[in-house]
């Protein structure tokens, strides 16, 4: 799917009530990621899954979060 189809899929998700908006889930991993860079949100439609990126001493983080509960699936 092109960026513009996944970004209207997401829409539709958040409208839904099947995913929470990407806002409020960014806010908190943005708090637990405390002293690093952020550099911004990508959104999964086939997995319903935020990746968050960051970004400190030159190396980059990605904090997965289950877009229906919020939970944080994976950081690597």
């Amino acid at each position: 799917a092109t960026g513009e189809d996944a970004q209207a899929q997401l829409r539709r998700e958040i409208r839904a009530g099947n995913v929470r908006p990407p806002r409020e889930v960014e806010a908190r991993v943005i708090a637990m990621m405390a002293g690093m860079q952020y550099l911004g949100p990508e959104y999964d439609s086939v997995a319903m899954a935020y990746r968050f990126k960051f970004i400190r001493d030159g190396r980059v983080v990605f904090v997965d979060v289950d877009a229906r509960t919020g939970q944080v699936l994976d950081r690597r």
